[in-house]
């Protein structure tokens, strides 16, 4: 089984550089100029990518759940929220100039059926699927019959109901992200070495989604071998939205992206071996007994 998957141009997976995803998410908060303003930051942190999510909202939520009562810049109900966040084919599109018109690659999150014909227009580089979604059957095959990489989030989700999903979905082309689906997570429920687990256990290219509050649990990650890390972008983590706090601001993901970078180098090829810096330092210090 092969240990990386290509996505739009760049190769991912072992010996390939970290691939960076900057989730944009629902914090636009339903703003076109936001959306674009976190582009830009994603670009200019040096990230891969950046993400959305797509709902058909009448079919995602009950009838029940959108009627609750929900005090919200876009009204007085869950649906006026859940609509207002909801960007549309214009949207998109702009969306889909703007990141081709910066080089970044852009993708989204589908939580219906309908959602992933809607963003298969676009011809995105991959889907992802959310940890809420691992257990939809019919969402995993619906994502599989367009071919393209899968990107699926493990979150709050047992072993043997991943072993399910990577059933569903087959292990080609597919990129498994452990993450703690708790916003913010606790730093003692990251539980990072669950990478490994999924590693040896699938044989696939394994990544990081975090939702931490700091950074460097994340880099942690990549030191232990994620090969693909995500984190919520935002503005300013005090914005008005539900998942701002456990996102990074444009300074920091801008350290994230460079000290993901550093670790890379860092953790070099594990031959052991002397540098030719070091000789100098060998010739005046060292003794032999």
């Amino acid at each position: 089984m092969t240990k990386t998957i290509k996505i739009g141009n760049r190769e991912v997976g072992d010996n390939h550089p970290c691939f960076i995803i900057a989730e944009i998410g629902i914090n636009h908060n339903g703003s076109l100029e936001i959306a674009r303003r976190l582009i830009d930051a994603a670009v200019h942190a040096g990230c891969d990518a950046v993400k959305f999510q797509k709902r058909t909202i009448e079919v995602v939520y009950t009838a029940e759940e959108l009627a609750k009562p929900r005090e919200s810049p876009f009204g007085t109900t869950n649906g006026d929220l859940k609509r207002g966040l909801e960007f549309g084919y214009a949207q998109y599109q702009e969306i889909d100039q703007y990141c081709r018109q910066k080089g970044i690659l852009w993708f989204a999150s589908c939580w219906d059926e309908a959602s992933v014909d809607f963003i298969e227009q676009f011809q995105p580089p991959c889907y992802k699927i959310a940890s809420a979604s691992l257990t939809d059957d019919c969402l995993l095959r619906h994502h599989r019959k367009y071919g393209r990489p899968i990107i699926l989030s493990t979150g709050m989700s047992t072993l043997e109901q991943v072993d399910h999903a990577v059933e569903i979905l087959g292990k080609e082309n597919l990129l498994l992200m452990h993450t703690n689906s708790t916003y913010p997570s606790k730093s003692d429920e990251l539980n990072l070495r669950v990478l490994h687990t999924l590693a040896s256990r699938y044989g696939i290219p394994v990544g990081y989604s975090g939702h931490e509050v700091g950074l460097a649990t994340t880099v942690a990650a990549v030191a232990l071998g994620a090969c693909a890390v995500e984190r919520h972008i935002t503005l300013d983590r005090a914005m008005w939205g539900s998942d701002q706090a456990a996102s990074v601001e444009p300074q920091g993901f801008e350290r994230l992206v460079k000290d993901i970078r550093a670790v890379e180098k860092a953790l070099g090829n594990g031959i052991k071996r002397v540098y030719e810096s070091e000789l100098p330092i060998m010739k005046k210090l060292r003794r032999k007994g």
